[in-house]
């Protein structure tokens, strides 16, 4: 069993470069698949997702690896097995991009069910309307499930609710469909806007993307092309999160200030202090934070993946918050361990009521996502004694160094492998009734 140990820390300097997007490099190694020729990916981060795609990838007969540091390669001409096996589907929630990527190509495809991080009911219901929509055929057994077309047809697609993950799927599919498709109520996630941008470089026809109406005209082959990767939010909104907590000044590097605006606004609203370059961000933190009242949905607004970890940083400030979770409204994993640390929190409803300003205290926890997992991490900058975080496994999913590069930025934490963690208790027993 892997963990991390995290002690308190005091105010963190220095810089920190972020890696490439996880969610992005999923779907863009999954848009290769659509290629004649051979794909390379570049800033992609080692991280245990990205290898799980490309098992998946080899495992069909596609030739995908890595060739350097951060940068694969995808020739997916010898796949003669379209079949995503259920122990790598059930690892990785995006497998149900190579129903869009090798549809087109193979006519059928079988997959195991999509797997990924255990934060509520994540259908896939947008994904099989807009299939059928195109001329494609679901059969549901019990392990997996099959997708069947013949060349599949442009048409008229309306989503239910904002949804990423489908709008990329039909989008892939779309490319060497018959005609033309329009997506209607599309997301315009920076993930999106990548894919399409792939896409184009080996000769697809997107219009609109980064809008929520995406037209696509279908053609007849796809090119191989290289293509570098967008940096993560997400991990560059983590450390911004932890100079928070922590105080003190941290500049992000390799990161496309645009994506982050969302958080940048909330988090001066807070009480921090940032300076913005062309491709770094900086931000300025005395330690001091302001309660808020944060309401989590899609780009461009407050994204629901930063639910979670800003949960910490007002675990700090005087006052009530309150973040309430429109996409994800049983997103909560983390509460229940930050209330081990002695955190004052309540979650009803979709949403967090966060009663900050009172000291947390170390103990052990267990992450069971990525960003829950991120939020323990960081409680643990702010707790009285030590923290262990187990359940690395998640964080690993998206981070590919998250305690190398906290420990550039001054953080007290230590990655430990294969090994039980001591169980810690630190929470004073005058607070036991709060656990």
């Amino acid at each position: 069993m892997s963990y991390l140990e995290v002690a308190r820390a005091s105010a963190l300097a220095g810089t920190v470069r972020i890696q490439g997007s996880k969610n992005s490099t999923l779907s863009l190694m999954a848009a290769a698949c659509l290629s004649s020729g051979t794909v390379v990916l570049e800033n992609v981060p080692d991280i245990s997702d990205v290898h799980t795609f490309l098992d998946i990838l080899r495992d069909m007969g596609a030739k995908a690896g890595f060739i350097d540091t951060n940068r694969i390669m995808i020739n997916s001409q010898d796949i003669s097995s379209p079949f995503v096996d259920p122990k790598h589907s059930k690892k990785v929630r995006p497998s149900y991009y190579f129903i869009g990527s090798l549809l087109a190509r193979h006519k059928t495809i079988t997959l195991g069910y999509p797997g990924g991080d255990l934060i509520g009911q994540r259908p896939i219901d947008q994904h099989i309307k807009g299939f059928e929509q195109m001329g494609a055929g679901f059969e549901f057994d019990t392990a997996h499930y099959t997708v069947t077309a013949g060349r599949l047809k442009g048409c008229e697609v309306y989503f239910d609710v904002v949804t990423g993950g489908a709008t990329i799927n039909l989008m892939l599919a779309a490319v060497l469909a018959k005609g033309t498709t329009t997506l209607h109520n599309a997301a315009c996630d920076p993930e999106v806007v990548d894919t399409a941008i792939l896409l184009n470089k080996m000769g697809a026809k997107i219009h609109g993307a980064g809008t929520n109406r995406i037209r696509i005209d279908g053609v007849e082959s796809l090119c191989g092309c290289s293509h570098t990767v967008i940096p993560d939010r997400l991990i560059a909104g983590t450390y911004m999160l932890a100079c928070g907590i922590s105080g003190g000044k941290v500049t992000v590097e390799n990161v496309i200030p645009e994506h982050l605006l969302p958080l940048i606004y909330k988090l001066t609203e807070a009480g921090l202090d940032f300076e913005v370059g062309e491709n770094a961000v900086t931000v300025l933190s005395d330690g001091s934070v302001k309660p808020l009242k944060i309401i989590a949905e899609k780009f461009p607004k407050f994204e629901t993946d930063f639910q979670q970890p800003i949960t910490a940083l007002l675990l700090k400030a005087n006052g009530k918050s309150v973040i309430t979770d429109r996409v994800y409204p049983h997103r909560s994993a983390h509460c229940e361990e930050l209330v081990k640390m002695c955190a004052e929190i309540e979650w009803k409803n979709g949403a967090a009521q966060v009663f900050g300003g009172n000291p947390l205290y170390g103990t052990t926890v267990h992450a069971r996502d990525i960003r829950a997992g991120t939020c323990l991490v960081l409680a643990g900058l702010m707790a009285n004694g030590v923290t262990h975080v187990c359940g690395y496994e998640h964080i690993a999913r998206g981070f590919s160094d998250i305690a190398g590069d906290l420990t550039t930025l001054g953080a007290p934490i230590k990655l430990y492998g294969d090994t039980k963690p001591e169980l810690l208790y630190h929470c004073p027993a005058s607070l036991k009734n709060r656990v």
